[in-house]
Parts: structure tokens; sequence; C-alpha cells
């Protein structure tokens, strides 16, 4: 194709109102020109993208070979291969104003590394985290619950390591669990464990886990817990209303980005919500160090959603500047979530920031 055609079948796309032949947005605060190709059409004559690394990575990786940095990126088994092992830069568009990554952005790498693992397992390459009997019936998985405990978060140019494997999860379901530390000083810095069910795709109803599928998940299933079982919080989140909820977020509509390709939002973009009605000061001054995520049913791009809050805390220990505090979330009842912070006026386990970092 040459560059005549290729340049005939861009679009432009400009945003914002037009004046004197300038685009901008009513307040002036951005300007905005861009270009689209139509889907299918391809410019980049076969370049693989290139991970972008910081000065300070690219010099740690300096000494290391090409199929090393290959592996380091798409990561490997370890532990007579149970467990998948993948690696991660902190980009600097993944951190916040506090320069550190967001619990979405976590969540994010927990959700890629469990994909990756699935991939590498030898199940179908076309699929997203399925296996093929799984593909045969049309059926996908969904998370139901996840829980998270952070003892840090990760800053720009960090490597992270994360591990993660699955074992049986009830009668229908599975369990992945994940354990992320320093790459470098191999310090747990963050453990997840999370209950998967399986649902069909057609009818979006849940699903008995068939025995064809037992059957290829069986050879992984590995009988590890990265949280302890007395810690894992079974206790049921209560649900809020409008007169228990203390801080409020209507109209949160999903966009077309908030979508994965199993056609509902992303379980990485409720994390996000969550924040929506949080106070401020809350979240310039505290950091959450636990979450808890229980999905009630999946969300599409029709749901408008609001977000509500509600926080208690006591006092534990010795100082009166560590609170325990219970900040319960419930979204136009698509998800329930709780999360607990240490923190000294209000929501969810946050520490001071001040105390964290």
């Amino acid at each position: 194709m040459n560059s005549a055609m290729t340049s005939s079948m861009v679009a432009p796309i400009n945003m914002g109102k037009q004046l004197l032949g300038n685009w901008y947005n009513t307040n002036r605060r951005f300007s905005l020109c861009s270009h689209c190709t139509p889907v299918g059409l391809n410019t980049r004559n076969g370049l693989k993208d290139v991970p972008l690394i910081n000065g300070t990575t690219r010099r740690k990786l300096g000494n290391e070979s090409t199929e090393d940095f290959a592996t380091f990126l798409r990561g490997s088994f370890v532990e007579g291969r149970f467990v998948y092992r993948q690696n991660f830069f902190v980009r600097s568009y993944e951190t916040g104003p506090d320069k550190t990554i967001s619990m979405e952005t976590l969540t994010n790498f927990l959700q890629e590394s469990a994909l990756n693992h699935v991939s590498s397992c030898g199940f179908s390459q076309n699929s997203f985290g399925t296996s093929y009997e799984m593909d045969l019936r049309k059926l996908i998985w969904v998370v139901t619950r996840i829980q998270v405990q952070v003892q840090r978060y990760s800053r720009w140019g960090d490597e992270i390591e994360v591990e993660t494997w699955i074992d049986v999860g009830g009668k229908n379901g599975t369990r992945r669990d994940w354990i992320i530390r320093d790459r470098y000083t191999k310090e747990i810095i963050a453990k997840a464990t999370s209950m998967w069910a399986i649902m069909n795709r057609e009818t979006r109803r849940l699903s008995k886990m068939p025995e064809e599928v037992r059957q290829e998940l069986d050879p992984f299933y590995f009988n590890k817990f990265a949280i302890a079982t007395e810690e894992i919080d079974q206790q049921k989140i209560q649900k809020l209303t409008d007169a228990t909820a203390e801080g409020f977020r209507f109209g949160v509509t999903p966009g077309w980005n908030d979508m994965d390709v199993n056609q509902h939002v992303n379980n990485a973009k409720y994390t996000r919500w969550i924040s929506e009605s949080v106070p401020r000061k809350m979240l310039e001054d505290y950091k959450m160090t636990s979450m808890i995520l229980e999905f009630r049913r999946e969300c599409t791009h029709s749901d408008i959603l609001e977000s509500m809050t509600s926080a208690s805390a006591k006092v534990i220990g010795a100082s009166n500047n560590k609170y325990f505090v219970r900040d319960i979330v419930s979204t136009y009842s698509v998800f329930e979530s709780y999360a607990e912070y240490l923190f000294q006026v209000s929501s969810s386990v946050w520490l001071q920031l001040s105390q964290t970092l």
C-alpha cells in the first residue's frame, strides 16, 4: 500500500470548539487533533512494539542477553511449573499525583500475569484466559471476589515480580493467588487472592464447571495460599442505601475503554470507581492498604452507576495516630466493596502518607 493511499484513508478527529481555525475546549484548557486508521489496516509494516524503560532500568538490564530480556518480559514457570512469574516495569503513566501506582494499576498487573499464565500453560492462544474445552462450550471466566493486601506501592522505574498460581475454589470455581515482590530485594510488597466462576458468554449466566474443563485444569492446581486462611475476610459486605451512605458519586457511566473482550466492564476499573465517592482529603493524605471486592453481577456499557461510601473508625494499638476504618462502597448493585485502612479520620485500611512513604 503506497503512502498516498494510506494518507487518503486516515481520518482526522478534532475535539473541542472551533474558533478562528483553532480547536479547543470551552474552558481553553486543552486542544487536540488526532488521526485514526481503519481497523485492520497495517501501517506498522510488521514492526514490533518496544517496551518503554527508563534509564535506570536500562542500566540494570545492560548486561542481560536478548533471550534473558525476552524471558524477563514474557514470564516463566517456577516451583515445578506450578507458579508463573512475570516481571513488570512501572511506567510514568501508571503513577498518580503521589508518584506511586494506584490500586487500579496493581490490579492490572494481577490480571495481565493471570492471562499470560493461562496462555503459557498451552491453552487456546486466541482466547482471553480460557481453555480449549471452555471455548468449545462458549464459556468464560468471571471474578466473583478479590482481596488485595498492600505493604507499599511501587514508584516509577521500580521493577516488580509477580507470581501467580491457581487451585481448586469450591465445587465449580477456581482460586487464583498472587504474590508481588520487589524484583531485586525480594521484599513482598503486596498479596492477593481471588475466586473465579464460569459464565456462558451468550446467555450471560453462571455455569457449572464441565468435567472436561476440570480435567484440563487439574494438572495446574497448586495447594498454596498467598494470604493465610485466617486472614481472608469472609464477612458479608453490607449493602449501602441513600440513608446509610455518607459520600456519593452519581452518574458513573462506563465508557468504551472500560469494556474488555468479554463485553463487560473490566474488574480493574471498579477500583477506580471506588475512589469517586471517597473524600478528596482522604485521597490526598492516606493510602489504601487493603481492599475486598465482591461482584454481584456484570456491568455493561448501558448501565448508569452510583458510587456510595460509608466510613467508620476505631483506634487500634497503642498509638492514637492509627485507626481501623471500614470503607463500604456500593455501585448500582453491580458490586459491593469495602476496603480497610489505618488512617486518622476516615475510610478503608489507609495509612497516613507520612507513615508509608
